[in-house]
């Protein structure tokens, strides 16, 4: 691990959210780590709607930010954005060049809604941490999933045959 990495954490309005933050700062978050709290919300036509929806997810984020007071010396900053969700989280891990992207996972989570999210996932140049809290566990244990690109080396192309021949038929004379 790096010794000063860029970490994106998806910042959401559920508790498993909060508790893969928390996961986060204990087990793999370091001192002068440079965190990004990101909360993508809906597009809207209505000014007024857009600001409400700009300014609460400002506030959730800066309650994340809280949960980050325990990390010595990291930098936190907080972004939020406007449109599709999986769509902003891969733009902005690819524009910022994170290393890693945590993901607290719940039953509404983007990872499970859309095509868009997979695709988006195979091109994000960084691993996900996706943190799941298992419900039927009462002392609150938390499982890691980590999502990678597999990488294969480069095989040798070689040659298609239109029609194979053992898929020709012969033709029977009457």
């Amino acid at each position: 691990m790096d010794q000063n990495q860029r970490v994106v954490v998806l910042v959401e309005e559920t508790e498993a959210a909060r508790k893969a933050l928390r996961w986060a700062a204990r087990n793999f978050l370091r001192g002068a780590d440079s965190i990004t709290l990101l909360h993508v919300h809906p597009s809207t036509r209505s000014r007024s709607r857009q600001k409400k929806l700009r300014l609460k997810g400002f506030q959730l984020a800066l309650s994340f930010k809280e949960l980050c007071n325990g990390i010595a010396e990291a930098k936190v900053e907080i972004t939020v954005m406007e449109g599709d969700q999986a769509a902003s989280i891969v733009s902005l891990v690819n524009k910022i060049g994170a290393a890693t992207l945590i993901v607290g996972l719940h039953d509404q989570s983007f990872v499970y809604q859309s095509a868009t999210a997979i695709f988006g996932m195979r091109s994000l140049g960084c691993r996900i941490l996706a943190i799941k809290q298992h419900s039927t566990v009462y002392d609150a244990e938390l499982s890691q999933v980590e999502i990678t690109p597999l990488r294969s080396e480069q095989r040798a192309s070689f040659q298609v045959f239109p029609c194979p021949m053992w898929k020709k038929r012969s033709r029977r004379r009457r």
